[in-house]
């Protein structure tokens, strides 16, 4: 059973805020926001699923900010998020009867990994200026990596920013820009696939998961803003340090 405290309440609004904000920009921001959860009491399988939520919701505010400076501009927009949901509804069914601590190791190897391709293979996470980006059907590795990206983020939402960057800027092309922009879309698609199951399997508790919003939307909207006016370098050196707090946060916990 949880409890709602001042100090809990205080916890989830600032948990959700820095969520807001790596995720919009990074990812990794579950990784502050399921322990969060899980400290006031919530099992692993309830943390989860009420985390989404939060997900949500700062998911709709940055696609909107998005949107509204241009960044959404994008032919196969459609495509892709349809790609991810596919993955992402396997993904949910999964994580309804399966502890998300099973995808402990995937998460470290996937935040390992990320860091080592900014490292020394910086092109495939951040093209360079002026490169042209290419449709679904341009690229054979783009349908069996946002397949991958929409499954591990229907099971569980921790790190799932970076793999979807690595399926959308390192098989489609996309500047950083796009590709965060890109990913808040998909992140929203599947999460609305994995609250429906969810729901309907009664895991969510909602209070919690609505306080945690309060900071997220907050933070996302704040990040769309910065992430708009950054450069592709000072993006991927963000993106870098977000993966070692990754690798560092799911290692702790």
């Amino acid at each position: 059973m949880y409890e709602l405290s001042v100090l809990s309440v205080s916890l989830l609004i600032a948990m959700g805020f820095l969520a807001g904000i790596i995720n919009t920009m990074a990812g990794g921001g579950s990784n502050l926001t399921i322990p969060a959860l899980m400290v006031m009491g919530l099992p692993a399988d309830i943390a989860n699923a009420t985390n989404r939520v939060s997900v949500f919701f700062q998911s709709l505010t940055a696609a909107n900010g998005f949107k509204s400076h241009g960044k959404l501009e994008i032919p196969d927009l459609k495509k892709i998020v349809g790609v991810t949901l596919i993955g992402g509804l396997a993904g949910a069914l999964l994580a309804s009867y399966m502890p998300a601590e099973l995808l402990k190791p995937t998460l470290l190897i996937s935040m390992i990994t990320m860091a080592g391709i900014i490292l020394f293979k910086p092109g495939v996470v951040a093209p360079p200026e002026g490169t042209q980006a290419l449709g679904i059907s341009e690229s054979s590795s783009s349908i069996p990596m946002l397949l991958l990206a929409g499954f591990y983020g229907g099971f569980v939402q921790a790190g799932v920013g970076f793999i979807l960057i690595a399926a959308i800027a390192g098989s489609l092309r996309y500047d950083l820009v796009r590709t965060n922009a890109l990913k808040i879309v998909c992140t929203l698609g599947f999460t609305i696939v994995a609250l429906l199951i969810f729901i309907d399997n009664d895991q969510i508790l909602w209070l919690p998961g609505l306080i945690l919003a309060v900071g997220s939307i907050v933070g996302a909207h704040i990040a769309v803003k910065i992430t708009i006016n950054l450069s592709q370098k000072t993006l991927k050196w963000f993106l870098f340090l977000m993966t070692i707090f990754a690798s560092a946060a799911a290692l702790l916990t």
